[in-house]
């Protein structure tokens, strides 16, 4: 059963549902917060939030993308391994 959550990120209320626990919902929040705050100090120039937080999305998504691909690779060997080991 979904949770209801209400936080505040970077400024912004924010109130949704979701099958997490609030340990989850926590580290999440603090993830965004760590990296909007290390592509915020990067440059010398002073960045809008919403260019910020697509710089954000896009990481995340990059990262999101890495892992799947990383997780099918795992999960290819895997069945490779078991293949095998049921052929002998």
């Amino acid at each position: 059963m979904p949770t209801s959550f209400q936080l505040n990120i970077l400024g912004l209320d924010v109130a949704f549902k979701a099958e997490a626990d609030q340990k989850r919902v926590d580290d999440a929040r603090q993830l965004i917060e760590e990296q909007y705050r290390r592509l915020g100090g990067s440059g010398e120039k002073q960045i809008s939030k919403e260019k910020l937080l697509i710089f954000l999305a896009l990481g995340l998504a990059d990262d999101l993308l890495q892992s799947n691909q990383k997780l099918s690779e795992i999960e290819s060997r895997i069945e490779e391994l078991l293949m095998k080991i049921d052929a002998a």
